[in-house]
């Protein structure tokens, strides 16, 4: 089963940490990942209430993500919703506990 990863961007520089990490996931055929342009697709950002960029969403069998994923004791995922940053072993370990 492919865990889809949305990631919602303003501008194709996508940020220069998280960028790598979710091309080498989806490289690896562990996510499937998708760009937007919010600045050419607004109803979707106001959609989803995004209030920052880059916001990561987190999808599973086309629905957005339901609860919260904790790793280490903190909150990192709500609702679909990445709550702060994190590095490649954080993010592997979100995608393995969906």
């Amino acid at each position: 089963m492919v865990r889809t990863v949305q990631k919602i961007q303003k501008i194709l520089n996508l940020h220069k940490f998280i960028a790598p990490i979710l091309h080498k996931l989806r490289d690896e055929g562990l996510i499937q990942l998708i760009q937007v342009d919010l600045d050419e697709n607004r109803p979707l950002g106001e959609k989803f209430g995004i209030t920052a960029i880059p916001t990561l969403l987190f999808f599973k069998d086309g629905k957005l993500l339901e609860g919260t994923i904790e790793i280490q004791g903190q909150a990192l995922v709500q609702n679909g919703l990445m709550v702060g940053a994190a590095g490649e072993p954080i993010i592997r370990e979100i995608v393995k506990q969906m």
